[in-house]
């Protein structure tokens, strides 16, 4: 009985471990820290301000939904959305410029489903852990058929409910939010809305994230969380991350920069680091 209740502790630990690891897709956090709403009201404004002055009619923004102690390698950032220059409609009914958020959120309640939910930036805010954003704008070319598939019947198409938190990009199987950005940025450079030419060309060209995680945690984390699937990969766990979209981007020259942004120095760094 003691092995027993030993080993059960062990697994709780891992799994518990694992869960802190991967979460930050959800549309909302209860373990986010409480940032007053004057705050995510202030950071979500200065966002704002820095993509409407460099004329960014689209944008990729990536938050931080866990600290960053707690982060695989190579992992930065848990959940990334298009922002959309878009003429919103006040409460009291006044048109007004802003931008629309265009997410994949992991529902709250069933962890292994997905929904597409549009939003605003004070929305997308309130699920981090910390007021520190990195922002992608394409460039103009790019940017102009971004806008035209995500208000296009694609957008919707191209989604899969089926979430996983490590989804590989190079099959539908499950998708994550980034798979999903994606999934839309190669739809916009190849025109297309076939899911099977988005992932040969994905496979051809996107370099994606190794999952710098145990096996033994992961191989548990399938068997308990409905979040964490294996049998969509067929060798080492990869998956999209906001990092690999930016590289894939500057290394196509599809990018006019990468911008980091925290609310301990508004000011926007070029840099990942």
């Amino acid at each position: 009985m003691k092995t027993l209740k030993a080993t059960l502790l062990i697994i709780v630990c891992l799994l518990s471990s694992l869960s802190i690891s991967m979460a930050g897709s959800a549309q909302y956090s209860n373990d986010a820290p409480n940032f007053t709403p004057e705050e995510i009201v202030h950071f979500s404004k200065t966002i704002e301000k820095i993509l409407a002055e460099r004329k960014a009619a689209v944008a990729i923004v990536g938050r931080i939904g866990r600290p960053q102690r707690e982060l695989p390698k190579g992992i930065r950032f848990t959940h990334t959305a298009f922002w959309v220059y878009s003429r919103i409609q006040t409460p009291e009914g006044k048109i007004v410029p802003g931008y629309s958020v265009y997410n994949l959120y992991q529902r709250g309640d069933q962890p292994d489903r997905s929904d597409l939910i549009q939003d605003f930036p004070v929305d997308f805010m309130l699920g981090v852990y910390d007021l520190k954003v990195g922002i992608i704008v394409p460039n103009k070319t790019l940017q102009k058929r971004l806008i035209d598939v995500i208000y296009s019947a694609t957008y919707q198409s191209l989604h899969n409910p089926d979430y996983s938190a490590i989804a590989s990009p190079y099959n539908n199987q499950y998708q994550n939010c980034t798979e999903f950005v994606i999934n839309i940025i190669f739809a916009s450079i190849y025109k297309t809305n076939n899911m099977q030419d988005i992932k040969s060309s994905v496979k051809a060209w996107f370099v994606p994230q190794r999952v710098d995680v145990s096996r033994l945690k992961l191989a548990l984390g399938s068997l308990f969380m409905p979040d964490i699937k294996l049998d969509d990969h067929h060798d080492k766990p990869v998956t999209a991350t906001f990092s690999t979209i930016v590289e894939f981007l500057e290394d196509e020259n599809l990018s006019e920069g990468l911008l980091i942004v925290s609310n301990d120095d508004p000011l926007p760094k070029f840099s990942l680091e």
